[in-house]
Parts: structure tokens; C-alpha cells; sequence
């Protein structure tokens, strides 16, 4: 409550703002972030971090479905810097999306105030810096959207809730990334592994013996998929990116780039201290950190080797993302079931295949969908959308399927339908797992095997209790197909969630079209929206 008085009397426009850009009927909460760079240790030698009001990993969003969020971020880098919202559907909302696509960057010294909803949603997700390769150097925390209090849950209350904010880390800061790839080189492999920060031993989780927690795991990496464990215990999986799971029970997790799961773990062993584990996938070497279980009134701590785990073994994985289920039974955001929606029953309008590459353009590494290597305007498109400036991109210039001619640059953007029903096929022929994320969604995923897609491959899909989430993988050499509904009107970035492949061009945006200017489709830009490149000098809405 201090710190929402507290940004009131700063910012008393706030509220004005408000009044026509969110529900007034749901609660309101709010956020006063400073985005700085302190030098920390998180792998033993110093790096320039950067926080978000002194902290790292950033202060966590824990919020109710529908509830307002209205975050005002001070920008005290000594350069431009935006956040995005990973798994934040932001309905009718892409201007808040917080990528390059759909928001001005926040100059240094500046601020600039997000006005979000998390409408309809519940789970766990994460927000990070979007721009350039900040990701590398932190800037990034959790985000839990809990059930409304009638909504029913499908498992009992934990007696805890952590977070687990884990992924890969490089000593190198994130200029010198960028450097690295402008030049046309590849990223190395990462320097160590982070666990909430934190590098080896570096955190604690206290549990007491006998009772259930619930862990939330998100892989905040650039580079690497992670394995998830804990010594001695299983994991019940519960909840994947907003979907309440089929509540299967694993020894260990897959969690690839970009993406959150929830599980239960019972506190069932002798009281002592435990290793949690993250581990790299399919790298060489394996790359490994922990944090500690530990066990409250207990003094003995972790010794002895720490638990292996899955190393490059594709099968074992691929078998594991195909057991992931949806719960039709359990509520969702909604008293009714999540099974209510029979999506394998809706006719497919459209089949969109996207083919990813990583070909040599002007002599340096890029990285392509359908031979089309994304190039940032000098615009946000979604501003250039509204304001009908021309020269910024072209509706439909990203091809629906793979097209075999030679990578060429260009500000790509895929033209659909609102309301349409789509079929999206990922295709990967390289020899690295893929990640892929779309904003302002959850999807579908029906099917994912080895080998070349063809329409015969709907045979094997799953159309009846596919989990439904925003981030997926597609295993070397392999297909994902997904199923997902355009009902949200926007401008929205499909990328790869490994962060150098995304910088040097594997990411395009998807226009979802309505000629309606209607505000039950599209909210209008806001009131506070920052205006740069060719829209600089124009108005939004008075006030």
C-alpha cells in the first residue's frame, strides 16, 4: 500500500490514464521499478548485472486473474531498454507487448508506465529485457497469476511456493555479446549456470518434513535447454504456461528456453539437506549448478555427488514433452473446464509451415524463417500500423511456407485473419533443439515427431487433451505442429527463444487483422505511448 501511495503522488496522471485503457471493475496493483547495473559475482568473477530496484533476479509480479497492473519503469541504464512479458497474453493489447515490434524503447533517464491485465490467465510466466542481448546480463524475474478464490484448483494448497528463475550465464556482459554477434560470429558455449541468481550451493529452499510445495521453474536462458531435479524427491507436474496438467509424476524435468512449469514436491525424505539440480541439455560438455533443499531443524548438509541426469538423449525427452496433458477436468481462469473448448473439433482455416535456417548473409551469420532474416525497423510496426506510415514493412511480406530460395533481409510480418483457426507446423532440419514463442497466445501443441511433416502426419496428432502453453520445442531434424485460435487483435512476435538466433533474425511479427475499430476487439493506443523513429512528432489520444 506505501509503495502505491507512493507512485500516486508521483505520478498523479496515472490515474487519469487509467479510466479508459483498463477494466475499472478488477484490482489495481502497482509497481515503481528502477532499472540499474550493479558489478555482482554470479559466477565468481565480477559482471555488470542489470537490477530492478536493487535486485536480481527483479522484484516478483504475484497477481490474481484479471487483476490490473499498472508498472512504471525508470530507466537508469545508459541506454534504451524495454521489458516484455513472456506468456502475458496482454487481450486486445499488443501497444504493451514490450517488444521492438509494438513499443518504443525507454530512453535512458526516462519512463515510461505499462498499463497491463492479466485477463483470463493463471500460471506461472516471467518478464525480461527485450532489447539486444540485456537478457545475457539479468533484468528478468517471475510473474504468478493465481486463481480467483472460487475457482477451484485440482490439487491441495502447498505449504510453500518457490521460484525457480534458472537458465545459462556468460562472464562476458552483454555488449560484448553483441559485439561478438555483429561481427558474425557465433556465442560460445555459456560460462555456468544461474539458479535465482545465484551460482553454485547459492540458494536455499527451507521446506519442513511432510509437507507438499509447489516449485514454479522457468528457463531464463539465452543459449541452452535445463534439466530440472531435486535429490531424493519426484516431481509432480501440475501446471505448464497457464494449463493445469494431467498430474504425472517424473524424476526429472525437460525445461527448454523460454518456457515454465509447476510441480509438487513432497518433503518425504530423511530431514537433511538435498541438492537441486539444473543441468544443460544436449551440450558438450554438461554444464551443472545447485541450489539446496533444505530441511528445517536439520544440520546436515549436501555432500557426495550430485544426482546425474539426462545428458543428449533426444528420445527421452521427446517422450516426456508428448506425456505432457492437459487436465479437461480442472478449472482454468474460469469455473468451467478447461476440456469445454474442443479444439480438434474446429476446421483448420490455414496451414502456415515455418522452416528454420541459419545461412550466411554479406559474409556473416544470420539465422532465417522461410529464408527470411528479420531486420528491426526503424519504427515499431505496430505504430506504423496505426499511423499508416509507409516504408516501415509490408502486410504479408513473410512467406506462410518455406519458399527454397536464398536468405534475404527484410522487417518481416505474417497477414491473418481474427478469428481465424490456424495450423502452425515448425520445421527444423538443423541438428539443435529448437524453441519458439508466440506472444499474445497459448497454443495448441498436437503433435511433434522426427523426420519431414506431411499432411498424413495429422493422423498422430492429439486432439483431444493437448496441453495448451506459449513456448515450445522442435527436436533436431524434427516437426512441432500446433493449433491455435487468432482471437486476440494485434501486432505479435513470433521469435526463437534462443537469444542470439532471435537477435540475428529467426523472429518475425504476426498481424491478426480486423477492419472493426471497435474497442471490444482492440483496445486504442494509449494515452502514455511513447512515439520514436517516423512516428515521433504525432499524437496519440488526448487526455
Amino acid at each position: 500500500m506505501r509503495e502505491s501511495r507512493a507512485l500516486i503522488s508521483r505520478f498523479p496522471l496515472i490515474l487519469l490514464l487509467l479510466v479508459n485503457a483498463v477494466n475499472g471493475d478488477d484490482p489495481y496493483r502497482f509497481y515503481n521499478w528502477e532499472v540499474t547495473y550493479r558489478d555482482l559475482y554470479p559466477l565468481g568473477v565480477k559482471q555488470q548485472v542489470i537490477m530492478i530496484n536493487g535486485q536480481f533476479p527483479g522484484p516478483q509480479i504475484d497477481c490474481v486473474t484479471n487483476d490490473n497492473l499498472i508498472i512504471s519503469v525508470h530507466n537508469y541504464l545508459n541506454e534504451p531498454f524495454l521489458l516484455s512479458w513472456n506468456g502475458l497474453q496482454n487481450r486486445r493489447n499488443s501497444w504493451e507487448d514490450g517488444m521492438p515490434g509494438t513499443t518504443c524503447p525507454i530512453p535512458p533517464g526516462k519512463n515510461f508506465t505499462y498499463i497491463l491485465q492479466a485477463k483470463d490467465q493463471i500460471g506461472s510466466f516471467y518478464y525480461f529485457p527485450s532489447l539486444g542481448l540485456h537478457k545475457a546480463s539479468g533484468g528478468y524475474g517471475a510473474i504468478r497469476i493465481y486463481s480467483r478464490p472460487r475457482i477451484p484448483v485440482p490439487f491441495s494448497h502447498p505449504a510453500g511456493d518457490f521460484t525457480v528463475l534458472a537458465g545459462d550465464s556468460y562472464k562476458r556482459s552483454h555488449r560484448q555479446l553483441r559485439v561478438a554477434l555483429d561481427s558474425g560470429r557465433n556465442l560460445p558455449l555459456p560460462d555456468g549456470l544461474l539458479i535465482n541468481g545465484r551460482g553454485w550451493n547459492g540458494y536455499t529452499f527451507t521446506v519442513e518434513q511432510g509437507e507438499t510445495y509447489r516449485f514454479r521453474i522457468s528457463n531464463v536462458g539465452i543459449e541452452t535447454s535445463i534439466n530440472f531435479r531435486i535429490q531424493d524427491h519426484k516431481l509432480k507436474l501440475v501446471e505448464v504456461e497457464g494449463s493445469h496438467t494431467l498430474q504425472t509424476t517424473y524424476s526429472s524435468i525437460d525445461v527448454h528456453l523460454g518456457q515454465s512449469y509447476s510441480v509438487l514436491i513432497t518433503a518425504d525424505q530423511p530431514p537433511q539437506d538435498y541438492y537441486v539440480v539444473v543441468s544443460s541439455r544436449f551440450t558438450s560438455p554438461v554444464l551443472t549448478t545447485t541450489a539446496v533443499l533444505h530441511y528445517k531443524n536439520s544440520w546436515r548438509k549436501v555432500s557426495g555427488p550430485v544426482p546425474g541426469g539426462p545428458t543428449t538423449q533426444i528420445d527421452w525427452s521427446l517422450n516426456q514433452a508428448r506425456s505432457v496433458r492437459r487436465n479437461l477436468t480442472a478449472s482454468g481462469p474460469r469455473p468451467n473446464p478447461q476440456g469445454s473448448y474442443h479444439y480438434g473439433m474446429v476446421k483448420i482455416q490455414r496451414t502456415i509451415v515455418l522452416e528454420n535456417s541459419a545461412p550466411i548473409i554479406n559474409r556473416r551469420q544470420r539465422y532465417a524463417v522461410n529464408s527470411v532474416s528479420y531486420v528491426q525497423a526503424d519504427t515499431p510496426l505496430k505504430l506504423a500500423d496505426y499511423f499508416n506510415i509507409p516504408g516501415v514493412f509490408s502486410p504479408g511480406s513473410m512467406p506462410s511456407g518455406p519458399t527454397g530460395r536464398p536468405a534475404y533481409l527484410q522487417t518481416a510480418v505474417l497477414n491473418t485473419d481474427y478469428r481465424s483457426f490456424i495450423e502452425i507446423v515448425i520445421q527444423n532440419w538443423e541438428n539443435t533443439v529448437q524453441s519458439w514463442h508466440i506472444d499474445g497466445y497459448a497454443f495448441f501443441v498436437v503433435g511433434m515427431d522426427g523426420g519431414q511433416w506431411s499432411p498424413a502426419r495429422r493422423s498422430s496428432y492429439n486432439l483431444r487433451d493437448a496441453v495448451a502453453r506459449s513456448t515450445v520445442q522442435v527436436y533436431p531434424r524434427s516437426w512441432t505442429a500446433i493449433y491455435i485460435s487468432l482471437d486476440n487483435v494485434g501486432m505479435w512476435n513470433i521469435r526463437s527463444e534462443n537469444w542470439a538466433r532471435q537477435y540475428l533474425g529467426q523472429q518475425f511479427y504476426m498481424r491478426v487483422y480486423t477492419p472493426s475499430h471497435s474497442w471490444r476487439d482492440e483496445l486504442p493506443i494509449p494515452k502514455n505511448a511513447l512515439l520514436c523513429g517516423r512516428a515521433r512528432g504525432r499524437h496519440t489520444r488526448p487526455l
